[in-house]
């Protein structure tokens, strides 16, 4: 059934990254999202999409590569992850940070530092219920 809200505090809170990944590291990052999506549901969030570049197209001023210093041979990763509000997510990235399972992880399969990180509120919504 699709559902179309406008609502202005819709009962979500969306977090986005875009990640530059090493194509050779594809295996590697989806071990690495399997573990930390079961992570992250632990802590309350209810949704998580991983999504492997297919399609991205040069820009004249800024793109997605552009926008990470993507380098020969990365591929761009856009994932995201829905939370029921905003103190959700919150209350969860305190108490994450001090789970030392965060630390014994280890590193990430890219280059952390060039990631880009967004928080979100909807402004519409359009889809699953």
């Amino acid at each position: 059934m699709l559902r179309f809200s406008l609502s202005p505090r819709l009962p979500m809170y969306i977090t986005s990254l875009i990640i530059p990944v090493p194509e050779a590291n594809l295996e590697a990052y989806r071990k690495w999202a399997q573990m930390s999506s079961a992570f992250y549901k632990e802590y309350g969030c209810l949704e998580i999409v991983e999504a492997w570049e297919d399609f991205i197209p040069d820009g004249k001023e800024t793109d997605f590569r552009k926008a990470v210093a993507a380098k020969p041979g990365e591929k761009i990763v856009l994932t995201w992850q829905i939370w029921e509000d905003k103190a959700t997510f919150e209350a969860a990235e305190e108490k994450m940070h001090h789970d030392p399972r965060m630390d014994a992880a280890g590193a990430p399969p890219f280059d952390a530092g060039r990631l880009i990180l967004g928080c979100f509120t909807p402004l519409l919504t359009m889809g699953r219920d």
